[in-house]
Formats: C-alpha cells, sequence, structure tokens
C-alpha cells in the first residue's frame, strides 16, 4: 500500500488542527481576546489620528514600511514553490539520500510525492495571501491619501473615511497572518518527510505556539495596556474619550 495508516493519521491530525485553529479563533468571543483584535483597535486610533494631522507623510511612511514586509514574502513563497515544483520530477536521489539516515521512515513513491504536494499547496496558499495583502496596502494607501482635511463641516465624513481605512488594513493584515502561519504549518509538513509521528508532533507544537502568541503572549499585553493620557485632564482626556468612542463605533460597524 502507498499509505500507511500512521501516516493516514498523520495527514488528517494536521488537516483537522490547521483548518480548525482558523476557523475556530476567527469566531467569537475568542477573536476578541486575540491580539489581532487588540492590534485592529489600535488601527482604528492610528486612522483617527491620521484623519487628524495633516500632512499625513508619517501615516504614508508607516503603511510603505509594512507593505515591504508582504512583498517580501509572497517573492519567497514563489521561489520555495518552484524549487518544489523542481522536485516533483527529480527528487528520487533526494528521497533516497534521505532514507538513509537511520531514523527516517520509508516513503514509497506514491507517498512521496503528496508529502511535496502538500509542502508545495502550502506555499502556494502563503504566495496568494501575501501578494493580495500586498495588493490592499495599495488600496489603502490611496484610502488615506483621499482622506479629506478635517474640519467642523465633515467631522463625520473624516471619522467614516478613517474607519472604512482602518478595516481596509485590517483586511490587509488579516491575509498577511494567514501567510505567515503558512510558514509555520509548513515547519510541520517538512517534519513528515522524516516520520508520520514526528509529523503528529510538530503539528501539536505548532499549534500550542500560535496559541500563545495569539492569546498568551507579552506583546498582547503591551498592545492592550490603556494609551498614555488616558487618565490626563484637559484637553488629553477629552480627546481619548472622543478617539475611544470612534473607536466602539468602528468596532461595532466591523461587528
Amino acid at each position: 500500500m502507498p499509505f500507511q495508516s500512521i501516516d493516514m493519521i498523520a495527514a488528517l491530525w494536521f488537516i483537522a488542527l490547521s483548518l480548525g485553529y482558523q476557523f475556530v479563533t476567527s469566531c467569537e468571543p475568542l477573536y476578541s481576546r486575540s491580539i489581532a483584535s487588540a492590534i485592529q483597535r489600535r488601527r482604528i486610533a492610528w486612522m483617527h489620528e491620521m484623519a487628524n494631522r495633516d500632512p499625513r507623510i508619517v501615516d504614508a511612511q508607516l503603511l510603505a514600511n509594512l507593505t515591504q514586509g508582504s512583498g517580501f514574502f509572497a517573492s519567497t513563497t514563489l521561489i520555495i514553490s518552484g524549487a518544489l515544483a523542481t522536485l516533483m520530477g527529480s527528487g528520487h536521489a533526494v528521497q533516497v539520500s534521505l532514507e538513509r539516515l537511520p531514523f527516517v521512515a520509508h516513503s514509497s513513491p506514491v507517498l512521496w510525492e503528496v508529502k511535496l504536494i502538500l509542502l508545495m499547496s502550502i506555499f502556494v496558499f502563503a504566495f496568494f495571501k501575501f501578494a493580495w495583502a500586498f495588493r490592499l496596502s495599495h488600496y489603502a494607501a490611496i484610502m488615506i491619501g483621499s482622506c479629506p482635511p478635517r474640519s467642523d463641516n465633515n467631522a463625520a465624513q473624516c471619522d467614516h473615511h478613517a474607519c472604512a481605512t482602518a478595516q481596509l488594513v485590517g483586511i490587509a493584515a488579516s491575509h498577511s497572518t494567514k501567510g505567515l502561519r503558512s510558514f509555520y504549518h509548513a515547519i510541520a509538513a517538512v517534519s513528515w518527510f522524516v516520520h508520520p509521528l514526528l509529523f503528529i508532533g510538530t503539528t501539536s507544537y505548532v499549534i500550542i505556539v500560535l496559541i500563545r502568541r495569539d492569546f498568551f503572549s507579552r506583546a498582547l499585553q503591551a498592545v492592550s495596556v490603556m494609551p498614555v493620557g488616558a487618565e490626563s485632564g484637559g484637553r488629553d482626556a477629552e480627546r481619548h474619550d472622543s478617539q475611544s468612542e470612534a473607536v466602539a463605533a468602528c468596532d461595532a460597524k466591523a461587528n
């Protein structure tokens, strides 16, 4: 048989955990407790600050720096996908060399191809996510540039524009995050070339790492603290209250 039962279990375990984690963490109330939700609230505050200042050179530079990461990873995943496609036709020598090691489980030619296809599929998925995030960042830059100067007559329009821009930046970040998670899952998929039991263990470990970083990390504690000036008086307090109301309004629209 090209597939052993342990390989089938390992593959199903990987699919269940990777897809299940993405589904569960995107649902309320878990999402509201994640670092993604905390950062999105910061993005909303950032875009309201953007709407209040002119010129907006700083905002454009910040967005450009964030965009570079998506472009870099999109190029990286494309190169890796090409390398894996090359192994599809001439990977027998690599398989023979790898299976000479005493702790590597033997795989049939069909199973070896399946492992390569799984790994290639992960990086192709990551490429589409990073490429779309890169494009959405361009759209967000256009939204920043099209935000009208704030005045007493168009305050509501500026707030609506800031909410829409924050939502667009958040969508781009969501796609980029899914692309980054694909690299974690790819590490687990690589371990399948060694042994299916290692594949199961690595998949479980990757999910534990993602859970900790999304819900229990020090970074989450850092971005969840009260902003500076929240407890000060005068204009700072009024400004903070106004911004908090704007953030709550954008959250309500998003939900």
